[in-house]
């Protein structure tokens, strides 16, 4: 496309390109805007070099090999704020500049916003069935490794306390925590057999008695007492990987109390997903390690989102086709509540004619990048963590559900 719009002229067109999704992924009843900022920082550094040019002298001419070598984006982006909602056909990116410099973002904008807007949906969907509980991100082992890094960022802005993954530790600041892996209480085994309080001794007198004991490896009862007969009644916390987990909360709570433990925590994992959390919320477990269910968008690994040209010139252009269309024109949008703060409606409106705020409804795009220049006063991970945690609580009440239903608030196009 860039090569032909060259050739014949097009290319230097003043065009609006759009991010959204036509849908929620299936019974979904929101989602969470996330990875703007990974997206802002990969536009910084989007850029042709000679090794890249290099490979693709195979396939284009000379002028669009020189027009990539000095490529640098030039145009303006507008957006939902990370941590935002968002609901079918929010225009969740607005990017202006020209045909050309527009469409070779399509690509980056899209695969940063569907992955991490997919994990972040998720993630917000297990804080709320937590109901306040600790949450741990534990996934980096059931995706790509940079996926888990991205993974591990939204997670933390989705609510959840911490990640096992150093890596997002030291990129974005995320606070990091984990425990033992069941090869380090295999690790001590010798002639005679496991020796499973060898192994909780060598824990705690590596990481003190406030560390993690996971007590499964073997027979459960028989783990509590050996952890708590090694660390003491101020054991931290013990791990349960396996089994039924209310039930083996419940026993579990019932033991740590009969030996004096009643301060040591109990934290689960293992394949949970919101709906396992939700049916754990009666049993006595502080905090869940989520893996394999979040880094996959649990069910819904993608958000759908789609990356339009809506406007040439000035001109709206819509695509027609059945079951896929688009809508034309440069677009914004704000969100009206009640006076109580409970959000009430999307509304959808023509950059160029916007309604007037109600005494309640609130603008939801915000400026982000100004002449290519990424503006520096943009909202940080924990901004977004908190205004996350602010929208959630003014959906109305059906629209925290996890059954299957339709969209939170309705979204009116103007």
């Amino acid at each position: 496309m860039l090569a032909a719009a060259l050739q014949d002229g097009t290319a230097s067109r003043r065009c609006t390109f759009e991010l959204f999704a036509r849908a929620l992924p299936a019974g979904r009843r929101y989602g969470v805007v996330a990875g703007t900022g990974r997206f802002l920082d990969a536009l910084y550094d989007f850029r042709f070099g000679d090794a890249e040019l290099d490979d693709l002298a195979t396939v284009l001419d000379a002028a669009t090999l020189q027009w990539l070598r000095e490529f640098v984006f030039r145009g303006d982006i507008d957006g939902y704020r990370e941590g935002e909602l968002y609901f079918p056909g929010s225009p969740v990116l607005s990017v202006r500049g020209s045909f050309a410099e527009c469409v070779v973002l399509e690509t980056l904008a899209l695969s940063v916003l569907n992955h991490d807007t997919a994990i972040a949906s998720a993630g917000a969907r297990m804080v709320s069935a937590a109901q306040g509980r600790r949450l741990i991100e534990m996934g980096s082992r059931r995706t790509h490794e940079e996926s888990a890094v991205a993974s591990a960022r939204v997670a933390y802005l989705a609510g959840f306390a911490a990640t096992s993954n150093l890596e997002a530790g030291r990129r974005y600041g995320v606070p990091t925590s984990g425990t033992s892996a069941h090869s380090f209480t295999l690790l001590h085994t010798d002639a005679g057999g496991p020796d499973e309080a060898a192994a909780f001794r060598a824990q705690v007198e590596a990481l003190g008695v406030g560390t993690t004991l996971l007590v499964d490896t073997y027979d459960i009862t028989a783990g509590i007492d050996t952890a708590v007969r090694v660390a003491g009644t101020g054991l931290g916390a013990i791990r349960i990987d396996s089994g039924d987990l209310g039930v083996m909360a419940a026993k579990a709570r019932a033991q740590l109390d009969a030996l004096g433990a009643t301060e040591t925590r109990i934290v689960v994992s293992g394949d949970l997903d919101e709906y396992a959390i939700a049916a754990l919320r009666a049993e006595p477990v502080d905090a869940y390690g989520v893996g394999t269910s979040l880094v996959t968008g649990s069910g819904a690994p993608t958000a759908g989102m789609v990356y339009k040209l809506v406007e040439v010139d000035g001109v709206p252009v819509a695509k027609r086709s059945t079951n896929k269309p688009s809508r034309g024109g440069a677009k914004e949008a704000l969100r009206r509540a009640r006076s109580t703060g409970t959000v009430v409606e999307e509304v959808v409106h023509p950059m160029a004619a916007p309604p007037a705020l109600g005494p309640h409804d609130r603008a939801l795009m915000v400026p982000m990048v100004r002449g290519g220049e990424v503006l520096k006063e943009l909202p940080t991970l924990d901004d977004a963590r908190t205004h996350l945690a602010t929208a959630l609580v003014s959906l109305p009440w059906e629209g925290l559900k996890l059954s299957t239903g339709e969209p939170a608030i309705p979204t009116t196009f103007l």
